[in-house]
């Protein structure tokens, strides 16, 4: 097990729980990223029982889930149930008097689509007037369709306020995923990470462990894990899309991914990209924004602006690269060179961007209160106007913090380029920004100037930074490990 102490922490918890009474807890997280191996572990270390729903429909559904049981619990034949209530009663009873015992049922929408009471089932199974004959089960449902999973618990659904336990297993960050793919130099992680993101399945289950071996080693990988049709990686983003319940026209999915990956962030943007109205786009994005596809990012200085990104980099890196040369990448033997044709477009819409992102990460959860001159309480990114100029500036990196009595404060604005070596001309620009951030009452003199740069700074901008502490420079080696 990689990294996963707070959850397997909280989990152990949840299956040691005292008490006679039935508890419920919820696992949820994004696809491919260790839910169902925590599961089994705690299962495995407990000895409870599992189950691991299918899509199928609600007869062959119980009769899988009553062979199970009756295997778990020594029967020589399979229980016969003939509707849910049957079956969950019989569930809540697989406790002895060694005490609290552990039942998941994995892939849990699977079965509420096949039987949408179940939920309310399960209410009723958690009722005062129903413990008295349960027994202390530690029932633990888990899936990954987000937008199912997120509204088990919320609102007027059936099982709000019953569960002991919320758990979402999230993606590994881009210094674990670093750690887990056991990359040392920090540029070819964080270009592995532009492609993989933090998804542990993706180095275990779909590559078999092939890591890039270093800097000469990266664009081999690329032609021979990612790009190869015979890997499971080729089609694996397509097939994210396709195991979505909530995403029923693939297509107009899929386009607005395209349209996001090309570098429209705005909806505005979108819909001229698809050549649709605005309108037309408010449900797809929420439906995307709910199972986790995308995100929706408000400016740093103007909160009726916002920004869509993409969640998972292997959507981008298809949608920027893959798609466009998907013929030829079904050829074996074509991937190198459509990979020599991608650089450009992998490095200004795949790399550039992720690497903002990652900026974005470090600074709220990795740099030190003295990099920022204060705790970050909030780190975005944003646009200036200049109307002098009549422009505006993209500000990379906002980092707001508070100040004594509760107000918020901008600590920080930063700049990131991933091929560029940042020098006098890009710490000016934050300069100027500072004074039109300033003249608007939202920056102050204070607001340090921070350079991310992928590539390197210049021998000047050093000397300035060296004796300024307002000038931060924020380079791979320190993203990767410094504060």
């Amino acid at each position: 097990m990689f990294d996963r102490d707070f959850e397997w922490a909280e989990l152990t918890r949840f299956a040691a729980l005292p008490g006679p009474r039935a508890t419920l807890g919820v696992v949820s997280g994004r696809r491919r990223q260790g839910k169902t191996f925590l599961l089994d572990a705690v299962t495995r270390a407990s000895g409870g029982f599992m189950f691991t729903a299918t899509e199928t429909t609600d007869a062959d559904a119980l009769r899988q889930f009553g062979e199970a049981l009756a295997r778990y619990r020594g029967q020589p034949t399979p229980f016969r149930f003939t509707h849910w209530d049957e079956a969950v009663t019989e569930l809540m009873r697989i406790a002895d008097v060694g005490g609290p015992t552990v039942a998941v049922i994995d892939e849990f929408p699977f079965l509420a689509k096949a039987s949408p009471s179940l939920p309310s089932i399960i209410q009723r199974a958690l009722d005062p007037a129903a413990q008295h004959t349960n027994t202390p089960v530690r029932l633990l449902l888990c899936g990954s369709a987000l937008s199912f999973m997120g509204k088990l618990l919320s609102g007027n659904a059936p099982l709000r306020g019953r569960a002991g336990l919320e758990l979402v297993v999230p993606t590994l960050d881009f210094r674990l995923a670093a750690e887990f793919w056991q990359i040392d130099d920090p540029h070819t992680a964080l270009l592995t990470n532009a492609i993989v993101g933090g998804t542990p399945a993706y180095r275990r289950e779909f590559t078999q462990g092939d890591t890039p071996a270093g800097p000469d080693d990266f664009d081999a990988w690329v032609t021979r894990a990612v790009l190869n049709p015979a890997r499971p990686l080729f089609r694996e983003a397509r097939y994210l899309l396709a195991e979505e319940p909530e995403l029923h026209d693939t297509a107009l999915y899929h386009s607005v991914l395209a349209a996001i990956a090309a570098g429209n962030a705005a909806r505005g943007g979108i819909a001229d990209y698809l050549g649709r109205k605005s309108t037309d786009l408010a449900h797809p994005l929420s439906v995307l924004q709910d199972v986790g596809m995308i995100t929706h990012e408000a400016d740093a200085f103007r909160r009726n602006r916002s920004a869509y990104r993409i969640a998972e980099p292997l959507v981008t890196f298809y949608h920027a690269v893959m798609r466009p040369a998907w013929g030829d990448l079904e050829r074996p033997g074509r991937a190198p060179a459509v990979w020599q044709r991608a650089q450009s477009t992998f490095r200004s819409k795949v790399v550039g961007p992720h690497f903002e992102q990652i900026c974005r990460e470090w600074a709220r959860w990795h740099a030190s209160p003295d990099t920022h001159g204060g705790q970050a309480t909030r780190v975005a990114s944003g646009t200036v106007n200049d109307p002098t100029a009549k422009t505006s500036h993209e500000v990379d990196v906002a980092v707001h913090g508070e100040t004594d009595n509760g107000r918020e404060t901008l600590l920080a604005i930063g700049e990131a380029k991933w091929s560029d070596v940042m020098g006098v001309g890009h710490l000016e620009r934050l300069r100027r920004i500072r004074t039109l951030l300033t003249a608007r009452g939202s920056a102050s003199g204070a607001t340090r100037l921070h350079c991310y740069s992928g590539t390197g700074f210049t021998d000047e901008l050093h000397h300035l930074a060296k004796d300024d502490r307002a000038i931060q420079l924020i380079d791979l080696p320190r993203l990767y490990d410094g504060e």
